[in-house]
């Protein structure tokens, strides 16, 4: 049996390039399939088939069934997929578990099998393959309908099979819409945050003037959302706030408040009280913890993490966190975090909560589409608000989420009776924002002036 090194020189190319995914560890997903070599096959001496012919043709036969032979108790008239890989190259590693899911998401709907070419290296010879990993379409019948060499995303491969004709049973993702409110919206206007559609409490209340009336807000913290956005000259604009005292709910000037500023035990998320004087700021900092400052230093404070799309405030406890080659960023919504991808050209792991349970959803893109995705089973809330042309429109950062399976998004849709939009793959999410132009990532979620809605 020949040892790994010659399996390495004399096997298939892994489609890494450099070579790096067949020595370790490797690079991430982002750098590994930049330049795809083509490697070809060398074939071995024939001292080494002699010595070794025999027992690669005994571990290919128990790897890899003939089209006309199956495994017990499988059904003869499946459609086939093969994988030939190996378990040291990382985008081979990457189909992993997505082989894995296909085999159990669609048993006795599909024949799903590896082979290690390096394990197996008379495999090559008989696939006639020249990279790993390769994926092969097989028919029922066993004729090869396909092939594709790389990595191949689970969506696209579901996608090939539908496009083949092959028939593998119920939708892989169920569809969900709701374009109308489950029930009016009986609040006042004014009762309504401009940024975040909440409801306002009378103590956090943050008013801006304008020329065309008063906006509105929930607090200090989407008050420094909305500037965060505005694209129009700033300068002074504090004097346009009024913010309601914490323990009154009666308006002061933002530029005069002082501040009480916290941190939340449980969530680590950042807490405001606004108080029209020092002295009942000073009370409260005694009373409940915290530090006083003013507005300069809040606004600084409130600035420092922003979204890598678009730019808004955030608070990294309530973003999406995004890795990038040369370090770290946030989304300050899912759709957001994927707009990330785009506007900055490579490619990024993403990691956001479910919106309903806080569970963990994994995104990573390779090539800017969608490499791997965990669990296989989430899906996205695609937000939208029904204009008066009947077409659809983004209703927001604050109306996004991923969601661990679509019955999580169901539960939360119907916890939030005013929610309109539709659910899509996160997939389709990320090509969304994919297809936007330069100048569209440029103006995202921007406010050309604040004025009321």
């Amino acid at each position: 049996m020949t040892d790994e090194k010659d399996n390495k020189n004399e096997g298939p190319a892994c489609s890494c390039g450099d070579g790096s995914c067949c020595n370790g560890p490797g690079k991430w997903i982002w750098m590994i399939l930049i330049v795809v070599v083509v490697g070809v096959l060398i074939v071995k001496n024939a001292k080494q088939k002699a010595a070794t012919g025999k027992a690669n043709e005994a571990a290919v036969s128990a790897v890899v069934k003939n089209p006309e032979t199956t495994p017990a108790g499988q059904s003869k008239s499946l459609p086939r997929l093969v994988d030939l890989g190996a378990t040291k190259c990382i985008p081979c590693k990457m189909m992993a578990p997505i082989l894995e899911n296909l085999k159990t998401t669609y048993a006795g709907r599909m024949d799903v099998q590896f082979i290690d070419v390096w394990e197996t290296p008379n495999a090559g010879d008989k696939y006639k393959i020249s990279i790993i990993p390769t994926q092969i379409f097989f028919d029922a019948a066993g004729k090869e309908l396909f092939r594709h060499e790389g990595f191949f995303a689970r969506e696209d491969i579901l996608a090939k099979w539908k496009e083949l004709g092959v028939d593998l049973g119920a939708s892989d993702v169920p569809s969900f819409s709701r374009w109308v409110a489950a029930q009016p919206d009986s609040r006042a206007k004014a009762d309504i945050c401009y940024m975040c559609d909440g409801n306002i409490p009378s103590n956090s209340l943050v008013v801006v003037k304008t020329s065309k009336g008063d906006v509105r807000m929930c607090g200090m913290h989407h008050y420094f959302v909305m500037y965060s956005c505005l694209t129009e000259d700033k300068t002074g604009f504090e004097q346009k706030v009024s913010v309601a005292d914490w323990a009154s709910g009666v308006l002061t000037p933002a530029s005069s408040a002082a501040y009480v500023y916290g941190v939340d035990s449980k969530t680590g998320r950042p807490t405001i009280r606004a108080f029209a004087g020092k002295d009942a700021a000073e009370k409260e900092r005694q009373a409940n913890g915290g530090n006083v400052i003013d507005l300069a230093v809040l606004q600084s404070k409130e600035l420092a993490n922003k979204c890598g799309f678009c730019d808004r405030a955030v608070y990294p406890e309530d973003a999406a966190e995004v890795l990038l080659e040369e370090g770290k960023t946030w989304g300050c919504c899912s759709h957001c975090a994927l707009g990330v991808v785009a506007r900055t050209g490579k490619d990024a792991e993403i990691r956001e909560k479910d919106r309903l349970t806080g569970e963990k959803v994994i995104v990573k893109t390779l090539g800017g589409d969608l490499a791997l995705l965990e669990p296989f089973s989430a899906v996205a809330w695609f937000g939208q608000r029904t204009k008066p042309d009947g077409k659809h429109a983004s209703a927001g950062c604050f109306h996004q989420g991923f969601f661990t399976t679509p019955e999580n998004l169901k539960k939360w849709v119907e916890a939030n009776p005013l929610e309109t939009g539709e659910m899509i793959t996160i997939k389709k999410a990320l090509a969304d924002k994919m297809a936007l132009s330069a100048e569209q990532i440029k103006k995202a979620c921007k406010i050309g002036e604040c004025v009321p809605k």
